[in-house]
């Protein structure tokens, strides 16, 4: 089994087929994508790749350390991660085939108008896990 981070980001990723705003959705609607996410994720908990996820809020800020005294603090000027990611989900797969599959699922989220987002989602291997697909 091999671990896979699976990004949802706000922007940064290329433009999604039904590309309208969350804040812009119908209160059902937001509930139906949602609903959706939590079914995925009972899902996969039945077969066992299943290890987290987290919906991100728009709100953040960046920090480091830099020395003895108060961390700098910025909100800019470079673009944040809280205006890239929107949430993430770590899954435990075989094969990467497995992680494109399910990734590929999850894109089809419903969104605006109740019709599925096709959002592009990112995957990222974790460290050590060597992502190769078979064609």
């Amino acid at each position: 089994m091999a671990k896979y981070l699976l990004l949802k980001h706000y922007r940064g990723a290329p433009e999604a087929v039904n590309d309208v705003p969350m804040d812009q959705w119908e209160p059902e609607e937001v509930t139906a994508h949602i609903q959706y996410m939590r079914d995925f994720a009972a899902k996969l908990e039945t077969t066992g790749e299943y290890v987290g996820e987290q919906a991100l809020s728009p709100e953040g800020t960046f920090v480091r350390y830099d020395g003895e005294g108060r961390p700098p603090v910025t909100d800019g000027p470079f673009a944040e991660t809280k205006d890239l990611i929107a949430g993430w989900m770590v899954i435990d797969v075989e094969t990467y085939d497995r992680a494109l599959e399910l990734a590929a699922e999850l894109s089809a989220a419903p969104g605006a108008g109740g019709k599925p987002i096709h959002e592009w989602l990112e995957i990222r291997p974790a460290y050590g896990v060597q992502a190769t697909a078979t064609e």
